[in-house]
């Protein structure tokens, strides 16, 4: 009995080793593929981002990552899906950094509303072309579907969410008269301009006029939540 239990034991570990060893090359093959897509979809984004959309095609990009232009075709088949992949990412990366300054736990109203006025800016100065693709894409007759499909309702979701927090500093605080949709509307469109201005004059997107603007109109409506700004 015992020695067939130690055979038992002895074939149940062997399969486990078996198992370990031939798992182990398929993590490596999805590994490897996975950093493959991550490195398209980056040359993707320098190439928009410093060229537009209309230059880039499956084989430039091929070239800029130093592949093939079949191996291109093998991760995402055309150009559409490749562009609806790197909108897809940079939506995922703003939606990471809305989460850390906006619905980080403990936060009030207040802070979470500075957070998502400090988002913005953070995300143009750190990733510059990341921001010339949401313009480029955001702009190109062509390209709006995809937007309108991926990056417009996240858009819409954060400027909801933004909304929110100025309904709930207002009741809080007690605050009478304050047009929270105008308001909304104009934060909104700060970022925005801001972002398509960066595009355009890369060399004064590190000032800091949009958030000094934006904060004057939160002190004008919530002075006593908003310092002024000098």
């Amino acid at each position: 009995m015992k020695m067939v239990q130690r055979k038992a034991t002895a074939k149940g570990a062997a399969e486990k080793a078996k198992g370990r060893a031939s798992a182990a090359p398929k993590d490596r093959r999805r590994e490897r593929g996975e950093a493959s897509v991550q490195r398209i979809i980056d040359a993707t984004i320098d190439l928009i981002g410093e060229e537009g959309l209309a230059s880039v095609t499956m084989q430039r990009i091929a070239e800029h990552v130093g592949s093939s232009n079949a191996l291109v075709v093998f991760h995402f088949r055309s150009k559409e899906n490749l562009f609806r992949a790197v909108l897809q990412y940079l939506s995922d990366q703003y939606d990471a950094l809305w989460l850390n300054l906006v619905r980080a736990p403990g936060l009030s109203p207040v802070e979470r509303l500075l957070g998502a006025v400090g988002c913005a800016q953070h995300f143009a100065r750190q990733h510059p072309k990341w921001v010339s693709v949401f313009v480029a894409f955001s702009s190109d007759r062509k390209s709006m579907q995809i937007y309108n499909e991926i990056g417009l309702p996240s858009d819409l979701a954060y400027t909801a969410e933004a909304r929110e927090l100025l309904v709930e500093i207002s009741r809080g605080g007690g605050y009478a008269g304050v047009d929270i949709d105008t308001l909304s509307e104009s934060l909104n469109y700060l970022v925005h301009g801001a972002w398509y201005w960066d595009h355009l004059n890369p060399a004064g997107r590190d000032t800091d006029v949009v958030r000094k603007t934006m904060l004057l109109l939160l002190h004008q409506a919530f002075p006593r939540h908003f310092e002024m700004m000098r």
